[in-house]
């Protein structure tokens, strides 16, 4: 087992990490910017260092800060959590030629799921099903390009190799915007990404955001955990998520599950992963791996009993899956609501100081959060500054639930996107089950 984790993040997932390990006995090492030194996960951690100055580029994502703090408080593992440099290939290379464990994949994984076309392609030697597209990068020949749009059928999406967020991705309709649409998207993608790499997908009207959740240690053993629907969006961002998807059923889940739980094997992969599709007319369309923890994680430990966390630190230190599949069962539903300090009209960042806070609680409830009265949020960093999870015995229960949490909680002195959320738990079509990617847009837009 570790002895000591060095946490490379800050927020809600940084205490997630150090609660799993207080609960196995592992020491912990916090590292913050100056503009975090009053984070909670810093105040209870073993030791803690300061790393650098507010901005991220000077901190979090300063990887010779990071190596250096882990040395000087002689630390085993580096836990990356998500965001920042959880994804980068140089960090984890660095962490393992430096003599630490990375917490994930090898560097090598994380560079052949990092880049969209080679994704793609090991998925479809893997079995996984794909979007039609172009089966690799688009180069500069005009007629090809036309013809390959041809044979997917518009509408066709362009995107970028490397993007992610929600940029580097163009829809087009017709063949007269489809020359002009690749040369903006790779202009964006190298100003970006720095990789000018495009590729041709089907663009898929209204699908749903199902995503398959993912456990393996990279000694031949593999399982997965069930799907979350993420179809509550705004800007490609998730707003709202739940476990199991409504409308999908054990047949479904096992089919696509066993499939991603086969590529984790192929792969070589390690530790938690999470095979992102999009969901249309009962059919799978694999879009993208995420090589580390999601934000949505809750979800599915509600649903299947099973700590992702610990799992990653026990297959960090060299140990097999704890568990195996026939292990997991799917029991209830679980929703999770991401809170953020923004307007919620405009959706501006509102950092501010915490005047008074109240966690919302009862049976099922589950609140993922550092902050607490008096607990300035700082403009740096991403807006969330918690998540609440309803449990319930099924969805109709998780969804009372949820509504009266949000009703509990109280976040007084900055605005929160709560009234936000409280609009989507009495949506009558959210109630209903299986709105796609684009619903919240829409609804926003009507309101």
């Amino acid at each position: 087992m570790l002895d000591k984790v060095l946490i490379a993040n800050r927020g809600e997932i940084a205490l997630r990490i150090l609660r799993a390990c207080k609960e196995m006995g592992i020491k912990t090492v916090a590292v913050h910017s100056t503009a975090d030194k009053d984070l909670k996960h810093v105040l209870l951690a073993d030791e803690s260092i300061c790393i650098g100055k507010a901005s991220a580029t000077e901190s979090y994502l300063n990887i010779p800060r990071i190596i250096a703090a882990a040395e000087v408080s002689n630390s085993v593992a580096i836990h990356p959590g998500y965001g920042f440099l959880a994804e980068n290939a140089e960090f984890a290379e660095a962490v393992e030629k430096s003599g630490f464990i990375f917490i994930g994949p090898k560097p090598e994984t994380i560079t052949l799921m990092g880049d969209k076309v080679s994704a793609i392609k090991s998925m479809k030697s893997a079995g996984v099903p794909c979007v039609p597209g172009s089966d690799g990068p688009l180069n500069d020949d005009p007629e090809r390009n036309k013809s390959i749009a041809k044979r997917i059928g518009y509408p066709i999406i362009v995107k970028a190799a490397g993007g992610g967020g929600g940029r580097g991705m163009r829809v087009v309709r017709g063949e007269s915007e489809l020359i002009n649409a690749i040369a903006m998207t790779k202009a964006e993608a190298g100003a970006s990404f720095g990789n000018e790499m495009v590729y041709m997908e089907k663009f898929l009207e209204n699908p749903r955001h199902v995503e398959i959740q993912v456990l393996s240690d990279g000694q031949g053993n593999a399982i997965h955990l069930g799907e979350r629907d993420c179809s509550m969006q705004r800007r490609h961002q998730k707003v709202v998520e739940e476990a199991p998807a409504p409308g999908i059923n054990s047949e479904t889940r096992e089919r696509i599950g066993e499939r991603c739980r086969r590529a984790c094997i192929e792969i070589g992969y390690r530790g938690a992963g999470t095979f992102e599709f999009l969901y249309e007319n009962g059919e799978f369309y694999f879009i993208e791996m995420n090589t580390r923890i999601q934000v949505e994680h809750p979800v599915t430990e509600m649903i299947t009993g099973v700590d992702l966390i610990k799992e990653q630190l026990r297959i960090a230190g060299g140990q097999p899956l704890s568990i195996e599949q026939k292990d997991i069962q799917i029991r209830g539903h679980a929703i999770e609501c991401r809170i953020n300090a923004e307007d919620p009209a405009t959706f501006m960042p509102s950092p501010g100081k915490i005047n008074m806070f109240h966690s919302p609680g009862g049976f099922g409830i589950r609140w993922e959060s550092h902050i607490y009265a008096g607990y300035s949020v700082p403009p740096h960093y991403d807006s969330m500054i918690g998540k609440l999870i309803a449990y319930g015995e099924n969805r109709d229960v998780a969804i009372a639930r949820m509504r009266h949490a949000l009703d509990e909680l109280v976040v007084d002195g900055i605005k929160t996107n709560i009234s936000l959320q409280q609009s989507i738990m009495a949506d009558e079509n959210f109630f209903n089950g299986g709105t796609n990617i684009h619903y919240l847009e829409k609804k926003l837009k009507l309101d």
